[in-house]
């Protein structure tokens, strides 16, 4: 499935949570826009604040007294001084005209010169060995090239420095509490939006694992017959937890670091276009470099993917098995061919690390140092340049601009680190969504079938697993309502598949098959089987009480007393009563804690229990010893009793009461009547009989001819 089709299914499975997410992108956004003002904040308070002092000063006597009277005043020495950005608007073109003070700092030391340089060099500060009002006076040289200025600046003490930050003190706190502010909000946003985003992933991936086991139940036993469980088991648990992280990390990382990119560059243009233009040259890059990692990561993915499937299969092959496993000494065998896929799910996970270590986040870290190089060597050449032209790089635009081109870089790498999850997760969406589009089976015409008398006509039906291959071949016979029909053969003989098409666990490919004239093509499965018991060779008993087992899921219709009535019809009551907690016992996996007489009891249990019109006995005697299906026969007779019953049996001496018998050889009906009538045909029924009831020798019994056709 291509990538675009598995983005639209996933956008599709997001649709009815978008408010959700929507608000929770939004909160995202919010609270990103709180980070990203840190840097802004910062070089406010340095610009305006820290380094206000570096400004022009002037004397209050430069001015008439009408501009200084309601103007803010420090006093230095004997020397009253106003800052150039104390002044009003009104008086920007008398302020150029005078004759501005400088202050500059020097390590710890402050210095009011009596000027200020025109140039922009290699400063030299000599104690001029004076004193004025008890300061020291310095003389401070600045050379560029061929060409030096000198003035004459006094050194301020403590309490005059400040003095001229006590005006600053208020908007710095105030600034360091916008910027405290806006870090307690972005942090309550960011809870509020993962929390909300968690949630609606929860819930898109709760919905897409009920629609996945719900399209499972959906599809054709064939499906089933030829994927591995330990693959299906993956696919709803391990690729559609890739597909959560998507929507939790990946959505998120991708929403609020490309928020962070915007803002970053919207505040770069805002304070330095050509140096955030040096920045925008790394983009082109950065995308090829994505386009190529997803070119390949994709190929690798997919392997990797299916690989852990693979592992999961063997995992869940091996524990299912692991008596037989033991019992044959496989253990070496089965740890080879695990040791094989794990090496192979090694290989591909390390040629994704390759992929990593060679594209993402090393590539970018190049890139962002060739970046800031060039902002190294730009403001270097350039900033005279500026400062002439009137659009000084200031210490705070430069240090911002730092900030944020590490800013800037910083969510470039995040996004690139979650492109493996983004890429794994679009590899686990195709293969969930592979599944979801399975067909399942055929949609009936009909929708419920009301409960049959039992009459089941096979048609001239005909049957193959693969192909032409037929295991049935132009079966034709009639069941009455109420009748027993039993089954015998040999291995293969096509038994077992003749019970598979009436429940159409799958569908047969000539002929038809009628349950009161109503083909069963037409039917609901679900309708169909709900009308029709199974008691297998081998039943299952899932994990629960032994009540559970017996109703199976059924609890609204089966009562407790139905259930255990059904329990003392088949002779099961009395093993259940001797457990510790009786009909509350909990049944462990499969039932490994009770014998095969015993699975087999509680099989019958619930097939009565749910009353069925038509009744399927799979072999259900083969695992009971003789004694314990000497005491079931009776609950057969009670089981079949009313319903038309199916029964496969090699033991030909629980069919005897059978009204009719169909003997099947190679996928035909080669015989077929009561027990008296065939054993009275001398044919293979006859044999087959005489053999088991050990009346002749295998050399008697069967002839050669004989045997090739059982």
């Amino acid at each position: 499935m291509n990538q675009p089709s598995v983005i639209r299914r996933l956008i599709a499975y997001a649709q009815p949570f978008r408010k959700s997410i929507f608000f929770a992108l939004f909160l995202l956004i919010l609270g990103t826009s709180a980070e990203l003002s840190g840097p802004f904040i910062a070089k406010l308070a340095i610009d305006n604040h820290i380094l206000s002092i570096q400004k022009k000063w002037y004397t209050v006597e430069s001015f008439s007294a009408q501009m200084t009277e309601n103007v803010q005043k420090v006093n230095i020495g004997t020397q009253e001084l106003i800052r150039e950005d104390w002044f009003s608007e009104e008086y920007a073109d008398e302020v150029s005209r005078q004759k501005p003070l400088q202050i500059l700092s020097e390590d710890t030391k402050y210095y009011l010169i009596q000027g200020t340089f025109g140039l922009e060099g290699q400063r030299t500060i000599t104690d001029t060995g004076r004193s004025e009002g008890g300061r020291g006076v310095y003389m401070i040289s600045v050379g560029q090239g061929d060409r030096q200025e000198q003035l004459e600046a006094v050194l301020l003490t403590a309490e005059e420095v400040e003095s001229l930050y006590t005006s600053e003190i208020p908007p710095l706190l105030g600034l360091v509490g916008l910027y405290a502010g806006l870090i307690v909000v972005s942090a309550g946003l960011n809870y509020v939006q993962l929390l909300s985003l968690n949630t609606t992933a929860q819930r898109i991936i709760q919905k897409m694992r009920i629609d996945l086991f719900t399209h499972l139940q959906k599809l054709p036993v064939s499906y089933f017959d030829r994927t591995p469980v330990g693959s299906l088991v993956s696919r709803a648990t391990n690729d559609t937890e890739a597909i959560r992280e998507l929507y939790v990390s990946v959505l998120a990382t991708f929403v609020q670091n490309g928020v962070y990119m915007i803002g970053i560059l919207a505040a770069l243009l805002l304070m330095h276009p050509t140096m955030a233009m040096v920045c925008l040259m790394a983009v082109p890059f950065i995308l090829v470099l994505v386009g190529v990692y997803r070119y390949y990561s994709s190929r690798t993915f997919a392997i990797i993917r299916s690989r852990l499937s693979d592992l999961n299969a063997t995992i869940n092959e091996m524990i299912q098995n692991m008596a037989v496993v033991q019992a044959f000494r496989r253990e070496q065998a089965v740890e080879a061919e695990f040791a094989r896929v794990n090496q192979e799910y090694y290989q591909g996970r390390i040629r994704e690390n390759n992929f990593q270590a060679l594209l993402l986040r090393p590539a970018v870290d190049v890139l962002e140092k060739l970046v800031v190089t060039g902002i190294v060597w730009y403001f270097g050449q350039t900033a005279l340049d500026d400062m002439a032209a009137g659009t000084p790089v200031t210490f705070g635009i430069l240090f911002a601009f730092v900030d944020y081109l590490g800013r800037f870089f910083e969510p470039i790498n995040i996004v690139l680190s979650r492109l493996p999850q983004l890429q794994q997760a679009l590899t686990a969406s195709g293969r969930v969504f592979e599944v979801l589009d399975t067909p399942t089976m055929q949609e009936p015409k009909h929708n419920t079938l009301p409960r049959p008398t039992g009459e089941v006509v096979f048609e001239n039906v005909w049957f193959a697993y693969k192909d032409d291959e037929y295991v049935l071949k132009d079966i034709s016979f009639t069941a009455k309502p109420g009748q027993t029909i039993a089954l015998v053969g040999h291995t293969g003989s096509g038994k077992s598949s003749l019970m598979n098409v009436l429940l159409r666990f799958y569908e047969i490919a000539k002929g038809r098959i009628t349950i009161d004239g109503v083909d069963i093509a037409e039917l609901d499965p679900k309708s169909l089987r709900q009308h029709i018991g199974l008691v297998l060779q081998d039943p299952f008993l899932f994990t629960g009480d032994v009540a559970f087992n017996i109703k199976l899921y059924d609890e609204g219709k089966i009562s407790d007393e139905a259930m255990r009535d059904a329990a003392v019809a088949v002779k099961a009551d009395p093993f259940v009563q001797q457990l510790p907690d009786g009909y509350a016992e909990q049944v462990v996996e499969r039932g490994a804690t009770l014998s095969a007489g015993q699975r087999q009891l509680l099989s019958f249990a619930r097939a009565l229990a749910a009353d069925p019109a038509i009744l399927i006995l799979d072999e259900a005697t083969a695992n009971i010893d003789s004694e314990t299906e000497s005491a079931i026969q009776d609950a057969l007779h009670v089981l079949s009793s009313g319903r038309t019953t199916f029964i496969i049996a090699h033991r030909l001496s629980t069919i005897q009461h059978a009204d009719q018998i169909l003997v099947l050889s190679r996928g035909e009906i080669v015989e077929q009547g009561t027990h008296e009538q065939l054993m009275s045909q001398d044919g293979v029924y006859q044999k087959m009989y005489e053999l088991q009831q050990g009346g002749r020798t295998a050399g008697q019994a069967l002839d050669t001819s004989a045997m090739s056709q059982v």
